[in-house]
């Protein structure tokens, strides 16, 4: 899109940051004439990225440029059966006749309802629309989804599995059920649980975060109605795979050195007093840094979509997430959440069987792996556990994948009118220069 996001109609969905006593008309003025400045509200980005949505023809199985145009959405353009007001001699206000506009709240009772050419609707969305919109892709693109999720999800467990095997099996975690290991003890087998469990969670960010990239083309060509392949979305997301990997490193690097931080404290005055004052001060650092550290994480959520999407370097990636997320850090906090819980809960279901079939084949069976702190870790149990996961990863990553990707794309139609460019690539009738942003 170029530095002028469209008409910000005074009706549309107000920008962030944009008071309820702001000046306006009640209702939408006139479309303006495209060539004049469009004006902006306070929350509007001033910088905007290229257009990275390409016209109908541009995209590959385009119709022919002399195609007759789609239809429009439902209830654009279309008076009510026997209903007075649109199109109708007489209308609301005087708006009657062939051409003119009807009344929205006499006879029909609303605005028309926006295009829906894909998975989700071209306006603001509600947090059940981003969800279902997921689903709905992973759904309808079950080949090409579940095909990136298979591939991230076993080169994912396959080095948590050799992670744990040889590195993270630690002989002080027998201690954490013993109850009489002494307090340096506890201390060993806490602190080497943290560092186990800090490993595996950071390679399952780089799954998480390479599953988001590679799905966010499947995504963002289902928004317009489109499917593409495995080998399409590749060879889109190629260009950009180093500047991927250097933002998630960019972004481990950056939690690392936060939790460093808030630990140091505590560190220091074990290596010097100890006791369990210590203790507790580490504790305390550790959570103030998490905190700081999801403060940041959802921060810069979307900057793998806007990485990919808007073909960016990894710092401006970065500052774009900022912006988008700038006073709605608590809804994408809250919906991310939620998208976590849903996809946390379905692979537990899917992960859990293979547990207790796991501990099956163990030393001691499946009632010794109840009653002790995990049973017999060999490599049988990591194996069928890590088949597990990643069946589980094949539904998990395309939920929070996608939910990831339409959040970008709301936060982008709220702030930039999005809705405009993304109906014009799609070839709905009605989204032009003028057309009022979320209709």
């Amino acid at each position: 899109m170029n530095d002028t996001p469209g008409w910000a109609s005074p009706g549309s969905a107000p920008s962030e940051g944009q008071g309820p006593g702001a000046s306006g008309p009640a209702e939408p003025a006139e479309r303006p004439n495209p060539e004049q400045p469009a004006p902006q509200g306070p929350g509007w980005s001033k910088e905007q990225p290229p257009s990275q949505w390409s016209a109908p023809t541009d995209r590959p199985g385009a119709a022919d440029p002399g195609r007759t145009p789609p239809p429009p959405p439902p209830g654009w353009g279309t008076p009510p059966p026997g209903g007075p007001g649109y199109g109708a001699p007489g209308g609301y206000g005087g708006y009657g006749g062939p051409s003119g506009y009807g009344s929205w709240g006499g006879g029909w009772g609303g605005p028309p309802p926006a295009a829906k050419p894909g998975v989700i609707p071209l306006r603001p969305l509600g947090v059940g629309e981003i969800l279902d919109g997921a689903v709905s892709t992973m759904r309808t693109h079950w080949r090409t989804v579940l095909g990136i999720a298979l591939t991230v999800a076993v080169l994912t467990e396959i080095v948590v599995v050799l992670l744990q095997g040889f590195f993270l099996d630690s002989p002080n975690s027998a201690a954490l059920s013993d109850r009489s290991a002494t307090f340096d003890e506890l201390t060993a087998a806490m602190g080497d649980s943290l560092i186990n469990t800090g490993v595996v969670y950071l390679v399952g960010l780089i799954g998480t975060v390479a599953a988001t990239a590679l799905l966010t083309t499947v995504t963002s060509r289902a928004v317009l109605g489109t499917s593409v392949t495995a080998a399409e979305a590749w060879r889109d997301a190629r260009p950009q795979v180093l500047r991927l990997f250097g933002l998630i490193c960019l972004l481990i690097l950056i939690t690392v050195a936060v939790v460093v931080v808030g630990a140091v404290p505590g560190i220091v005055m074990a290596a010097t007093v100890g006791g369990a004052g210590a203790v507790a001060l580490t504790v305390l650092g550790i959570l103030g840094a998490g905190i700081v550290a999801l403060w940041l994480m959802i921060r810069y959520s979307l900057a793998s979509a806007t990485l990919m999407l808007e073909k960016q370097g990894v710092l401006k990636a970065m500052s774009r997430s900022a912006k988008l997320v700038r006073g709605s850090w608590w809804r994408i906090f809250g919906i991310q959440l939620l998208a976590g819980i849903i996809a946390g809960f379905v692979a537990s279901v899917i992960v859990i069987p293979f547990t207790f079939i796991a501990a099956a084949f163990t030393g001691d069976g499946i009632t010794g792996f109840l009653n002790s702190a995990g049973g017999d870790i060999g490599w049988t149990f990591l194996i069928i556990t890590g088949i597990g996961a990643v069946v589980g990863a094949m539904i998990t990553y395309p939920i929070q994948a996608g939910v990831t990707v339409l959040l970008y794309i709301d936060q982008r139609i709220r702030r930039e009118a999005l809705d405009l460019e993304l109906g014009r690539a799609a070839g709905v009738q009605g989204y032009g220069p003028g057309t009022v942003p979320g209709s």
